[in-house]
């Protein structure tokens, strides 16, 4: 039994990632505010030892216990900073619910990250991967954020250029990776509000409703239908979204790839490299529906992986490393996974 009443010991993981793989952590410490993770460091017990952030376990790919010290996340809060003539800034406690918090603003009349409905996962793990969908980046509507260093226990704030914010990267996935513990996250909300509708299937959804001017409830309604009608819901099907990043490739390799089979689904880019679908390329290799064990690629869409039942972390490894073989062997291109596989 530990010493300190804070510290839980040998808590299951199983419902506390969306995969809803087995998993035990020997050492978990909810996080609701800052001095919760200055209490952690500065324990005798566990202050030294390796730390393991949690947020809504969105993704993460568990396939072994875990050592580490959980920080399980749970800084609530939602609040307007201020009101600029350009924009709203607003402030969300990194334990909140991503999609609920996406839901709430617009409900507040602070409408801007509409685009990025029912991600799954918390607002605290939307910067690290610098969640994406519908042709908005999170990275767009950010402003700065706070946490704790992990190894002075300092307050650290960090704005926009700070984050190194790539395609579903930052720097919480390399030079911060295990050092620093996101508790707010500010957002960056213009105004007047615009909608975003450069992307294909929103173009048709105004196509189809003839409504040229949707409003930020109408873009979020729609997000919303076109997310369940293709991806599952993790309370109901485990699943991390989406398991593999959107490769980018030069123009030549596209090219190249076209001239093969001219099906591929492209997307040039500002810098003129192109996107490719990853969802479209695992499809092509024949995945969609199939299973590997208890691990499988969904039917609706060949971009995520999900748990048939009682899965363990192996399978889903093992089935996203034969995915990743049979992509590479028909088109060259070596897909890399969005989770963090542990």
């Amino acid at each position: 039994m530990s010493s300190a009443p804070w510290l839980e010991t040998d808590v299951s993981l199983k419902a506390l990632n969306t995969f809803g793989l087995p998993a035990t952590a020997r050492r978990l410490a909810r996080i609701r505010e800052d001095a919760d993770v200055r209490r952690v460091l500065d324990s005798p017990e566990v202050g030294r030892a390796a730390k393991l952030v949690l947020g809504g376990g969105s993704n993460l790919v568990l396939t072994r216990d875990v050592d580490e010290v959980v920080l399980k996340v749970e800084v609530g809060g939602l609040r307007l900073v201020q009101t600029r003539d350009d924009a709203f800034i607003v402030e969300a406690g990194a334990g909140l619910t991503w999609h609920d918090v996406v839901t709430e603003t617009i409900a507040r009349g602070w409408p801007g990250l509409e685009n990025l409905a029912l991600i799954p996962g918390t607002v605290g793990a939307a910067p690290v991967q610098n969640i994406g969908a519908y042709g908005l980046e999170m990275a767009d509507r950010f402003d700065s954020l706070d946490g704790v260093d992990l190894v002075t226990g300092l307050g650290i704030t960090l704005n926009r250029a700070q984050c190194l914010f790539g395609y579903r990267d930052s720097v919480f996935k390399n030079v911060l990776a295990g050092k620093a513990i996101i508790t707010r996250v500010r957002f960056r909300l213009p105004r007047p509000w615009q909608p975003v509708l450069g992307y294909l299937e929103l173009e048709r959804k105004v196509a189809e409703t003839g409504i040229a001017e949707p409003s930020p409830r109408q873009v979020h309604d729609w997000i919303c239908g076109i997310r369940r009608a293709k991806l599952p819901d993790p309370a109901v099907i485990g699943n991390a979204g989406s398991f593999f990043k959107n490769p980018i490739v030069s123009e030549d390799q596209c090219r190249d790839i076209i001239g093969r089979d001219p099906h591929v689904v492209h997307y040039p880019m500002a810098d003129g490299t192109f996107k490719l679908a990853a969802g479209w390329l695992i499809d092509a290799c024949g995945w969609k529906g199939k299973s590997i064990g208890r691990a499988g690629v969904y039917e609706k869409q060949a971009l995520v992986l999900v748990n048939r039942g009682d899965a363990i972390g192996a399978e889903v490894v093992t089935l996203a490393k034969a995915i990743q073989e049979s992509v590479y062997g028909r088109f060259g291109i070596r897909l890399e996974p969005e989770p963090v596989v542990l």
